[in-house]
């Protein structure tokens, strides 16, 4: 591991201009991914700015009913707060997924937005890979591409995203504030994250000296009645093969409002927009969840080991639905 600069930031203002001197800086709040990218060497910032004494680790509620949540929020506090659990239950149950109680213990909300991929490729110096050196080529495409991606994926990379926290906040339309030189401006949850293209290096839409400060959830009523199911190779403490986000209210017996999300099947968490539409009014039964589920994805293509992911996010929309639904 080469030597770095460390500071500590003492407000929001030096932090932003500590990463404006130093482009090559990097933010440390719980660590859990950056430590270990820097002893495997893939992360040689050439300083590293400590924001954990920032102001930003409040939960706060706002008069419309929705929720901000500050970027050195600890993972375990999201999860077991109490309107979190009331209002937003997929949200708890994706961080509690996600990791142990001790990473939940150290990880932020903002750390868990900027963690990089679990790509074995990605990790392997050996490999060729887009991501860690642009232009090198991608391995993992004609690879051992199981964990890979099926959706948005291009010829430079397959990687996946990792969060499951993430894809609980795409599918609550989630939005990120943050602060930079220009000042403060709010990013979309669903254009934070970037499609790989022919720049995967490029993971966020942060521009040089931004940080993030907080995530703001909008009032959603309906979001009381959502879940979030995780497959994955073993009970505890992997990464998703498949993950479902969902939100859902039915009136009648019809689809009144929905949201809809997927982990491990893209270079960022998935919104299902396609399938959102197909379900507006529909009847709430399992012939218009699994017409919703094929609408989503049908741009999907697998490769050499991971096809079987396709079918795979089919059932678990259906089987996410069907028990939101009521059976």
């Amino acid at each position: 591991m080469k030597s770095f600069a460390y500071a500590r930031a003492a407000d929001l203002e030096a932090a932003v201009q500590l990463l404006s001197k130093t482009p090559n800086a990097k933010l440390l709040g719980g660590g859990t991914n950056l430590v270990d990218l820097m002893r495997e060497n893939i992360e040689q910032p050439d300083a590293l700015v400590d924001v954990t004494g920032l102001p930003l680790d409040r939960i706060e509620e706002r008069p419309d009913g929705g929720l901000v949540i500050g970027a050195t929020v600890r993972n375990t506090a999201v999860a077991g707060h109490p309107v979190v659990r009331d209002r937003y239950p997929l949200l708890a149950q994706a961080i509690v997924f996600g990791a142990s109680g001790q990473i939940r213990n150290m990880a932020t909300v903002a750390g868990n937005l900027m963690q990089r991929t679990r790509c074995l490729y990605f990790y392997d110096h050996a490999a060729r890979c887009n991501k860690r050196a642009p232009g090198a080529g991608c391995d993992a495409i004609g690879g051992f591409n199981r964990m890979h991606a099926i959706l948005g994926a291009s010829d430079s990379c397959i990687a996946t995203h990792p969060s499951d926290m993430c894809v609980a906040l795409a599918a609550l339309d989630a939005k990120v504030n943050v602060i930079g030189p220009g000042g403060a401006r709010t990013i979309a949850f669903k254009e934070f994250h970037r499609l790989p293209e022919d720049t995967p290096d490029m993971e966020t839409d942060l521009q040089p000296g931004e940080l993030i400060t907080g995530i703001e959830i909008p009032p959603l009523g309906f979001a009381r009645r959502s879940l979030y199911r995780k497959v994955r190779d073993r009970a505890s403490y992997a990464f998703a093969l498949v993950s479902v986000a969902a939100a859902l209210e039915v009136d009648s017996g019809k689809v009144r409002n929905v949201r809809l999300a997927l982990g491990g099947v893209a270079h960022k968490p998935w919104r299902a927009t396609e399938a959102e539409r197909v379900l507006a009014g529909a009847n709430a039964g399992a012939e218009s969840f699994r017409q919703a589920a094929e609408a989503e994805l049908a741009p999907a293509r697998g490769l050499a080991h991971n096809e079987f992911k396709i079918e795979l996010a089919k059932r678990t929309i259906v089987g996410v639905l069907g028990e939101l639904a009521g059976g």
